[in-house]
């Protein structure tokens, strides 16, 4: 079974001169569409990594990482860390996932990328998707993710597809734009195939997720791959494509919901008096099995510390 890790190096000289051909200064400066943030690495990839060799060897059988010709260049970092061995690893370059929509390329966009993930010719049937600020925090088996019957675990809720609507007609506008948002994602990809169902709110888990089930869904409807991969910056009229995946595995009963209560720790950056104490006293005192740290470069530096020390305490490095 493979481990499929998202990355972007924002800083490498190259990226950058080629983001600067296609970007705008208005799309530059939207966090949500193209900002810089979306594209920040500051060493998550390699704790990523790392979680996957500590706590999910056992069933990991390989690690792939999905990129745009870069190469985060671990295998050195990980031979000290693992001198016994580690989990084979290998990037995959857009190009290989975008065969036969090349006209699409370069592609900065997640939304994009995701749709077109499935696409790498030797994935295995099941497979588990990171982004790169995802980490395992304790030891995981197969069956955390998968079913004995062959079907996949979803770390979510149900959630109103009518409640998101309302929410959506009242989000703020700021300078002409409404922010691309997650749950908005979610909503349009319950437009395609969710209706007769609740919506699914996923969660910042790690994501089980099976080959043919894409595939499948994309034979039969290939104009749903044009509408998101056209983007090379994330766009309103895009869908997640998680949502629709589990949206199509529930409906043929092959997703198992599970919530992410006291599994999973997610924190992003506040800037709200003594928010990150309160949020690593429940961190210290849970054995959480997954955590996410988003949009850690927004951190201030004294607290990013903090956290880079517990991150680099827990998994041994």
């Amino acid at each position: 079974m493979d481990a499929l890790i998202a990355w972007v190096d924002g800083s490498d000289p190259v990226f950058q001169e080629k983001i600067a051909r296609y970007r705008s200064a208005r799309e530059g400066g939207l966090d949500d569409v193209a900002g810089s943030t979306r594209y920040a690495s500051i060493g998550e990839i390699l704790w990523c990594v790392v979680s996957i060799n500590r706590f999910a060897k056992g069933f990991i059988d390989r690690i792939l990482i999905l990129t745009d010709g870069q190469d985060p260049a671990l295998e050195g970092e990980l031979a000290r860390i693992f001198p016994e061995g580690f989990i084979p690893m290998r990037t995959v370059s857009h190009e290989t996932i975008f065969k036969g929509y090349e006209e699409y390329l370069p592609v900065f966009n997640s939304r994009a990328i995701e749709t077109l993930m499935w696409n790498i010719p030797d994935l295995s049937e099941k497979f588990v998707y990171f982004n790169d600020d995802f980490l395992l925090a304790a030891p995981v088996t197969e069956e955390d993710f998968f079913t004995a019957d062959g079907g996949v675990v979803c770390y979510g809720d149900r959630y109103s597809a009518l409640w998101t609507k309302i929410l959506q007609v009242f989000k703020p506008v700021h300078g002409g734009h409404r922010r691309v948002s997650y749950k908005a994602s979610m909503l349009e990809a319950w437009k395609m195939v969710g209706k007769g169902q609740r919506m699914i709110r996923i969660n910042h888990t790690p994501r089980a997720l099976l080959k043919s089930v894409y595939r499948d869904y994309y034979s039969a409807h290939p104009e749903a791959v044009v509408r998101n991969v056209r983007h090379r910056f994330r766009d309103s009229s895009q869908y997640n494509t998680q949502e629709l995946f589990y949206l199509l595995a529930r409906k043929e009963g092959r997703c198992v919901l599970r919530s992410p209560r006291g599994r999973l720790f997610y924190f992003m950056p506040k800037e709200k008096k003594g928010y990150l104490q309160r949020k690593m006293a429940l961190l210290m005192g849970h054995p959480y099995k997954f955590v996410c740290f988003n949009s850690l470069d927004h951190a201030a530096p004294e607290d990013r510390a903090v956290i880079e020390n517990w991150i680099e305490g827990r998994l041994g490095l």
